[in-house]
């Protein structure tokens, strides 16, 4: 009879060493403990509050209107966490904020992410209660890749990717800059919050850009571009991605702003062909996703994305660059590569066939 560390050992996995125990299991069941610890502390404002300067524990629970208890108990876990530091102890401890919660869990800084957390706790992470279900069934908790099932849900999430996506967005129209030196006409596919035409917008003044997406979703974007100061250079143009002819040979460029992992292999396929046919021969495609490793073994984020669409979408997963590679290859390009950014994962790009 194999037992579980021989055959552990028959894959390449190591049995434990005497005396280790499970630890890295009790991190994965506690999970949740750390998000909802998260949340909490951005629906009491407490980034914000020691960001102003409440420090104490006293302070801040009287700033937030709660009780000394909790709040001792909370900035605990968040010290535990590495968001906030400590110095001192006691009721005279102070608080201050590490950098990464300074830069990005502050209301009004310029990486700001805390909606993007609250959306996910309070309208995604309870559909992964009934994950089960969905790997019992392969069928979706809400498919929200379907227009009428989704729409609630994207107009939620979608204002809240402007800066979740900024950096990424920023390296993309750098590149796109530089490798188009002429007139930059740009298609942005599924623009969402805007950010990616943005971007683009601002890296050059003569760069246009047609931003692609449903009408109720576009009425965010407009307030975004208007917002920006770039209406006169981003044109809106609603249709349904998976009806609408994008044109032919129009752009310099296009963007694929996470869209490929709710669209599913035969969507994507037919979405890369469109935009193929939309770009001028040597034109550019960028395109931001989750990219698993070859044999799906990690990194964790873009593998548990891949559930993350079981759970949320009717057909929906990550690719692998291999995988994305042959599809864009069958759809008319070449010369795949990467490009780090501030990103899950490298953007992809590609060039149509000349």
């Amino acid at each position: 009879m194999t037992t579980p560390s021989s055959s552990s050992s028959a894959f390449g996995v190591s049995p434990l060493p005497p005396g280790s125990g499970p630890e890295r299991i009790h991190g994965y069941a506690w999970a949740f403990a750390a998000s909802r610890a998260l949340a909490t502390a951005l629906e009491l404002s407490l980034f914000n509050r020691i960001a102003r300067g409440s420090a104490t524990v006293a302070e801040l629970s009287r700033a937030a209107g709660a009780s000394e208890r909790g709040m001792a108990m909370l900035l605990d876990a968040l010290v535990a966490m590495g968001l906030v530091a400590r110095e001192g102890s006691g009721r005279a401890a102070r608080h201050a904020l590490a950098t990464d919660a300074d830069l990005f869990l502050v209301e009004g800084r310029d990486g700001y992410i805390g909606d993007f957390a609250l959306v996910h706790d309070r309208s995604i992470r309870p559909n992964w209660d009934r994950l089960a279900e969905c790997v019992r069934s392969g069928e979706p908790v809400a498919a929200v890749d379907r227009p009428e099932e989704g729409d609630a849900l994207w107009q939620e999430l979608v204002g809240t990717l402007l800066t979740v996506n900024r950096g990424a967005a920023r390296a993309a129209a750098e590149e796109l800059a530089r490798l188009h030196t002429g007139p930059l006409r740009i298609l942005d596919v599924a623009a969402g919050s805007g950010v990616w035409g943005i971007a683009a917008a601002r890296a050059r003044p003569d760069v246009r850009v047609v931003a692609f997406d449903l009408a109720s979703t576009l009425e965010i974007t407009r307030r975004t571009v208007e917002r920006e100061g770039l209406a006169e250079r981003i044109e809106l143009a609603a249709g349904d991605l998976r009806e609408a002819d994008l044109g032919r040979e129009a752009y310099e460029a296009a963007i694929l702003g996470h869209i490929l992992h709710s669209e599913g292999p035969k969507h994507s396929r037919r979405l890369l062909a469109k935009v193929a046919r939309a770009l001028v021969p040597g034109g550019t495609v960028v395109i931001a996703e989750f990219v698993p490793d070859s044999d799906r073994g990690g990194p964790l984020l873009p593998v548990l994305f891949a559930l993350n669409m079981l759970v949320h979408t009717s057909e929906g997963t990550t690719f692998t660059l291999r995988e994305l590679e042959g599809m864009l290859g069958e759809a008319g390009f070449d010369e795949v590569r990467t490009l780090a950014a501030p990103a899950p994962s490298p953007l992809v790009l590609a060039t149509r066939r000349r």
